[in-house]
């Protein structure tokens, strides 16, 4: 809902190892594909991660990655940062921030990458809902649930990694 268009990631190794080849992994495997942006909050962030398919949730759901330390790299607009509640727990979720969100830094959020293009669609995404929707719920049960409960949500048609 909300927007058509695209937006480009520019993963970024360096700034965080292991988050990066999370991300690498789980677009290549389309774990991101029809995927919503269930938490959104204008001036802060957009985030996503919890598949439309309780499936791939019950697959992934516990295979955290330690964290990466931050080498300095901040959580400024256009960063992309997964998301974590608490030491070595992060998994699939992610955001990317739409201001300076530096308070973050020393919480254990590392950007891993930055938007690169398309921050115009990104700042598009539907925000209508903010914190409405239950992970429990799309975790549970997905597509079935956002839709019948959350249909302007703004989605991912496709995630894929070019090179």
């Amino acid at each position: 809902g909300g927007v058509d268009g695209s937006f480009t990631v520019l993963v970024q190794p360096k700034w965080a190892p292991r988050g990066a080849d999370r991300f690498l992994q789980l677009v290549k495997e389309g774990y991101y594909d029809e995927c919503r942006f269930f938490r959104v909050l204008p001036g802060f962030m957009a985030q996503w991660g919890i598949s439309s398919d309780p499936a791939q949730n019950t697959k992934w759901r516990k295979k955290k990655i330690p964290d990466d330390p931050n080498v300095g790299r901040s959580n400024a607009r256009r960063t992309v940062t997964f998301a974590t509640s608490g030491g070595d727990s992060r998994t699939t979720q992610l955001f990317v921030n739409f201001g300076d969100n530096s308070r973050l830094d020393e919480q254990g959020f590392t950007p891993f990458g930055e938007v690169v293009e398309g921050m115009d669609t990104v700042d598009a995404i539907y925000s209508g809902y903010g914190e409405q929707p239950n992970q429990e719920m799309i975790q549970k049960r997905g597509i079935e649930y956002l839709s019948k409960h959350y249909p302007k949500l703004t989605y991912i048609v496709t995630a894929r990694v070019v090179e």
